[in-house]
C-alpha cells in the first residue's frame, strides 16, 4: 500500500502535503514524512505512527520551501522501523534527491546484492533506496537520461514521487500497478497516490501518471516522458476493493460505485432470504449497502467500529477472547438478536478475523449468519505491495468453500464470481491485475 504526496510551487508546500498525507492516512499507519526544497537546501522530518503523532504545526513551519513530498508507510519489503520511514534523503553524483514510493519491486535483493559488491553502503532496508543507489551510479548527468536507464532495471510495482532542489517527477512502473495522480492548484502542480488528497485541498484532477510514465515538473511546466514499452496494465483490482478510499475516483470509476456493484452483484449471483444486512466496517460498508439496495433487506449497522485505536493498546492481564477483535468492533444486540443476518465483507485472508466476528455475532443472539464476500478466493500471495500470508497461510489456498464455511461455522459462505467481480469495476479484464484470486502473475 502506503500514501505518497508531492506539491511544486506552493508557499504553503508542507502544510498542503501534510494535509494530503492525512486524507492518504489509510493507506498506511506505521510511520509518516516529509521534505520540503527551499532551492537550495532539503528540510526533512519523519517519525513512527499516524500524521497527526509525527508533526506539530512548528514542525510544519519549519519545513519551509515550495516543493515537498511526503509519504505514510505500510511496510512490506524492509522491517517496520524509523530507519524505514520516507521519504528517503540522499546526496550524491546528482546532487540531492529525495524518494516517495508506493509498491514492491520483486527484484530489490538481486539489485541490492549488486550494488553491495560494487560498493554501495544502505542505510535502510527498503527496497526504495536501491532506487536512489542506482540512479547514483548511473554515467548520465541529466536526471531525466538517468531514469531512462535505470527504470527498466526494476521489476515490480513502483509509483514513486522524486525530488530534487528546484523539481518534481512522477513515476509509474510499466503495468501501473499502484495509482498516481496528477492535480493543479492554481499554478501548483500536485502528485497523489488518490484523488482524496487532491479535494481536501481543493484542488483539480488533471489526468492519471501513465504505465512507464516520467512527469517532469520544472520551471513551472510538465513535460512528460515514456522510458519503457507498457504492455499490459496490471492495476491491482484491489484498489477497488480495500485499498483506496471510497470517495476516490480511479481509472475514471468512483471506488464508491464500484464497491456497491460488487454488492449488487453478490445478491445477483446468489439471492438470500434475511432480516438485515450488515457490513464489515469499513472497507464493506458500500457493498453491503449495494446489497441491501437491490434485495430490498433492510441495511442496519451490525457492528460498531472503534476508530479510536492507537498504535499501542495495553493487553488486559486477565485474558480475554477474542480481545483484538472485540477492541476494534462490537456487535450491536439489537439489530442483530434473533435475526437472519446477511454480513457482507470485502475479504477472507487467513479466516481467523472472520471466526472470530462470527463468534461475536453468535454472542449477541442472531438466528442464522450468511458470510457474502466481495471479492473471490484468495489462493495466492501478493508481492506487488501488499502484505499477504504465504500460500500456506492462505485459507482458500488449501481449502473448499463447504470447508472454510464450517471452519467459520456459519450457515452459508458465498465468494463473488471472478467475472462478477471484474464487471462490477466497469472496466476490463485486461485492465487489471488478478494474480491473487487466479495465481497468474503478470512478472
Amino acid at each position: 500500500m502506503c500514501g505518497i504526496f508531492g506539491i511544486y510551487n506552493h508557499r504553503d508546500a508542507s502544510e498542503l502535503t501534510y494535509l494530503g498525507l492525512y486524507s492518504l492516512q489509510h493507506r498506511g499507519q506505521e510511520s509518516a514524512g516529509i521534505v520540503s526544497s527551499n532551492a537550495e537546501r532539503f528540510l526533512s522530518k519523519l517519525g513512527e505512527g499516524e500524521v497527526q503523532e509525527v508533526f506539530s504545526k512548528e514542525d510544519l513551519i519549519k519545513l519551509d520551501g515550495k516543493i515537498a513530498i511526503g509519504h505514510v508507510r505500510y511496510s512490506t519489503y524492509g522491517a517496520s522501523d524509523i530507519r524505514n520511514a520516507q521519504p528517503i534523503v540522499v546526496k550524491c553524483s546528482k546532487g540531492l534527491l529525495a524518494i516517495a514510493h508506493n509498491g514492491n519491486l520483486v527484484n530489490a535483493k538481486i539489485l541490492r546484492n549488486k550494488l553491495e559488491k560494487e560498493g554501495a553502503i544502505f542505510q535502510t532496508t527498503t527496497d526504495s533506496e536501491v532506487i536512489l543507489h542506482l540512479i547514483s551510479h548511473s554515467k548520465e548527468k541529466n536526471i531525466i537520461e538517468s531514469l531512462k536507464k535505470v527504470l527498466p532495471q526494476l521489476k515490480g510495482a513502483y509509483s514513486l514521487i522524486l525530488m530534487t532542489p528546484t523539481a518534481l517527477y512522477g513515476i509509474r512502473d510499466p503495468y501501473g500497478f499502484r495509482p498516481l495522480i496528477i492535480g493543479k492548484l492554481s499554478n501548483s502542480y500536485i502528485l497523489a497516490s488518490e484523488t482524496c488528497a487532491l479535494d481536501i485541498i481543493s484542488a483539480k484532477f488533471v489526468r492519471e501518471v501513465e504505465p512507464s510514465e516520467i512527469v517532469e515538473i520544472k520551471d513551472g511546466e510538465l513535460k512528460s516522458y515514456k522510458f519503457a514499452h507498457t504492455t499490459k496494465r496490471s492495476l491491482c483490482i484491489f484498489e477497488y476493493i480495500y485499498f483506496s478510499r471510497p470517495d476516490s475516483i480511479l481509472c475514471g470509476q468512483s471506488v464508491y460505485n464500484v464497491r456497491k456493484n460488487l454488492g449488487k452483484t453478490l445478491y445477483i449471483e446468489n439471492p438470500t432470504e434475511a432480516d438485515v444486512v450488515i457490513s464489515v466496517p469499513d472497507s464493506a460498508n458500500s457493498a453491503a449497502l449495494g446489497y441491501a439496495q437491490i434485495s430490498n433487506i433492510k441495511f442496519d449497522f451490525g457492528f460498531i467500529r472503534n476508530h479510536y485505536i492507537g498504535r499501542t493498546f495495553i493487553q488486559p492481564k486477565q485474558k480475554i477472547r477474542d480481545f483484538s477483535a472485540k477492541i476494534k468492533y462490537n456487535p450491536v444486540k439489537d439489530v442483530l438478536k434473533n435475526k437472519k443476518v446477511i454480513v457482507v465483507d470485502d475479504s477472507i485472508v487467513r479466516g481467523t478475523t472472520s471466526k472470530k466476528l462470527i463468534t461475536m455475532l453468535k454472542y449477541a443472539g442472531v438466528k442464522e449468519i450468511h458470510l457474502r464476500i466481495a471479492s473471490s478466493p484468495i489462493i495466492s500471495p501478493c508481492v506487488y505491495g501488499i502484505d499477504t500470508p504465504t500460500k500456506k497461510e492462505l485459507i482458500a489456498a488449501n481449502y473448499n468453500v463447504e470447508e472454510i464455511r464450517n471452519f467459520l461455522g456459519v450457515n452459508s459462505l458465498y465468494y463473488i464470481s471472478l467475472k462478477g467481480m471484474i464487471e462490477s469495476t466497469n472496466l476490463k479484464e485486461e485492465n487489471f491485475c488478478l494474480a491473487c484470486f487466479t495465481g497468474d502473475y503478470p512478472i
